[in-house]
Parts: C-alpha cells; sequence; structure tokens
C-alpha cells in the first residue's frame, strides 16, 4: 500500500515560506504543522517571526504554542507530537503541510531513529539523565557519545537528549555501539514531499535585514524583558535562539543596541546560508525560487504530482 503523502515546505529565514504556505492550505484543504524550533514556544512571537493572529486564524495551526520558554524541548519530542498532528488531520481527510527552517526537524520525520532491541537499564539511564540537567550537562554528554560512537553523536544533535541518553546507554550494556546495532532506521509512515525555497543570496539578505529592523519596531527589546521578568532564566533553551541571546546583553547592559543589532543581522546571515546548506544534503527535493512569477504552480506541482488536480 501507498504511504499517505505529506506535503513539506522549507527554507531559509525570510524567503516568504507563510504566505505560500496559506495559499496551499487555502486551495487544497490544508492544515499547517509548524516545523520551526522557536514558534513552538509560547510567547515568543516576535523574535521567531511567528506568524500574525490573522495570519493563524486563516487555516489550521498545530504545534504553534505548545511549549513554554522553560522547557527543554527535545527533536524526538517534536517527532511524536508532530506525527500525532499528522494522523490526525489525515483522519479528517485534510492535507497536512509541515512549514518552516528547521532541517533537524525534517531530518527526523524523514529518517526516524529505531531505538534499539537492547533491554534498557534504568539505572543508568537516571545517571546520565542527570548529566544533561547540570551546567553545560547536554554538551557533557554529547561529548561521551562523541568519543563512544561518532557515527551515531553526528547524526544526533545535542538537544535531542532523549536519543543521546539511550545511544550512550545501548553502547555501554554491549560495549558496541549504537550505530552497529541492527535496525538504526525505522521506515518512516509517510511519504514527505519536500520543496525548499530560495532566491538570490543578496535579495535574502537584504530581506533578513528589513526583517530584523521591522522586530525592533514591533517590540522585540520588551518581548524579551517580558520574558525575563516572567521566570524565563537567560541560560534557557528558548533564549539562545536567535533575536534573544542578542537583546538579552542589552538588557544586562553589557552591550549597546547597535553591537546587538549587528550581531543578530549576521546571525541570522549565517542561519540562512546554514539552511540552504542543511536542505541541499537532503534527498528528493524541488528548489523553487520564491521570488519566479510561477513560483506557487512549480510548487502546486510537484506536491500533488500523481493527484488528480
Amino acid at each position: 500500500m501507498s504511504k499517505p503523502v505529506v506535503w513539506v515546505l522549507t527554507g531559509p529565514t525570510a524567503s516568504g515560506k507563510t504566505a505560500l504556505s496559506l495559499r496551499l492550505a487555502r486551495e487544497h484543504q490544508g492544515e499547517i504543522i509548524c516545523m520551526d524550533s522557536m514558534q513552538i514556544y509560547r510567547g515568543m512571537d516576535i523574535g521567531t517571526a511567528k506568524p500574525t493572529q490573522d495570519e493563524l486564524a486563516a487555516a489550521p495551526h498545530h504545534m504553534v504554542n505548545v511549549a513554554d520558554p522553560t522547557e527543554a524541548f527535545s527533536v524526538a519530542k517534536y517527532q511524536e507530537m508532530a506525527e500525532a498532528c499528522v494522523r490526525d488531520i489525515l483522519s479528517r481527510g485534510k492535507q497536512p503541510i509541515f512549514v518552516g527552517g528547521t532541517g533537524l526537524y525534517l531530518r527526523a520525520l524523514r529518517h526516524p531513529m529505531a531505538m534499539g532491541e537492547v533491554a534498557g537499564d534504568d539505572s543508568l539511564r537516571r545517571e546520565l539523565e542527570a548529566i544533561a540537567v547540570e551546567v553545560g550537562g547536554k554538551e557533557t554528554l554529547h561529548r561521551l557519545l562523541e568519543e563512544a560512537d561518532p557515527d551515531t553523536a553526528a547524526r544526533l544533535h545535542l538537544n535531542d537528549v532523549r536519543r543521546v541518553v539511550r545511544a550512550l546507554e545501548v553502547y555501554r550494556l554491549t560495549g558496541t555501539p549504537f550505530s552497529k546495532q541492527p535496525q538504526l532506521e525505522q521506515e518512516s509512515p509517510f511519504e514527505y514531499r519536500v520543496v525548499s525555497l530560495t532566491m538570490d543570496r543578496a535579495l535574502l539578505y537584504e530581506r533578513i535585514e528589513r526583517r530584523v529592523d521591522q522586530m525592533l519596531d514591533e517590540g522585540l527589546i520588551t518581548e524579551v524583558q517580558r520574558l525575563l521578568d516572567s521566570g524565563v532564566h537567560a541560560d534557557a533553551q528558548a533564549m539562545k535562539g536567535l533575536g534573544y541571546k542578542e537583546i538579552v546583553p542589552v538588557l544586562k547592559g553589557e552591550w549597546p543596541l547597535e553591537k546587538a543589532v549587528y550581531e543578530l543581522k549576521k546571525g541570522t546571515r549565517h542561519y540562512a546560508k546554514r539552511q540552504l546548506t542543511w536542505m541541499r544534503r537532503e534527498e528528493d527535493v524541488c528548489w523553487v525560487d520564491a521570488l519566479s512569477p510561477d513560483a506557487y504552480d512549480t510548487i502546486q506541482n510537484w506536491l500533488t504530482r500523481g493527484e488528480e488536480q
């Protein structure tokens, strides 16, 4: 039997994903699933370029505002929740559409990792999990995995604590790296059709700079101050995101605003470049110039191929 088809619209920040996704959702009975590692957090709206209230109301949205900024949100947790959204949307006869630029999330969805058949050890797992909650603990944990099993470490982000712990657990219990265990990768239950937006690099960078200026005009500094005042620590995972980690030093009196704006624009340009590099490693991706007059038609044709129009 053929797998249910799930659509993905990705691309670098500021490339125009939101407008195109809303049109797809409107014309194809689609429901949007956020694939952005920052837009999942409640109260982080301006710095994440989260869709506006009007945009959120224009189509059903999922995986937006599902986590507290104090929460460490893993890739594995995202995968579990997002796949539940897909099953729910399909059960109602609608089209799931992932929208966002977090390549790590897409990789986890398209290539889910089995956690092996080795029985678990609760005591060892608790010991490893305890390392993760220490200051710098996730980095320490990931470094242990790099030493024991560099192949698996290269596949897992340090924030994916659950899988890092499991890989170390398997290694310590068997003496064999997790990457050498059978059934490393599971087959996804869905077929992901992926479109990635692109555009002239200079134009993309101009859009990024304008977006940063707009964020500041809309009250980014006030948003960051409100998060800190509400108890979100400056070292929280969520506050390490672009737009937040640059403003915190301003509020602490450590940086002038001009430096923060410079660093934010530079960091966002570099992030966009990394997003494009990551997507080029993905297989079976349709690349579309976001500014092309026939961009939407190209996207639609790729996503609906083999289906009756």
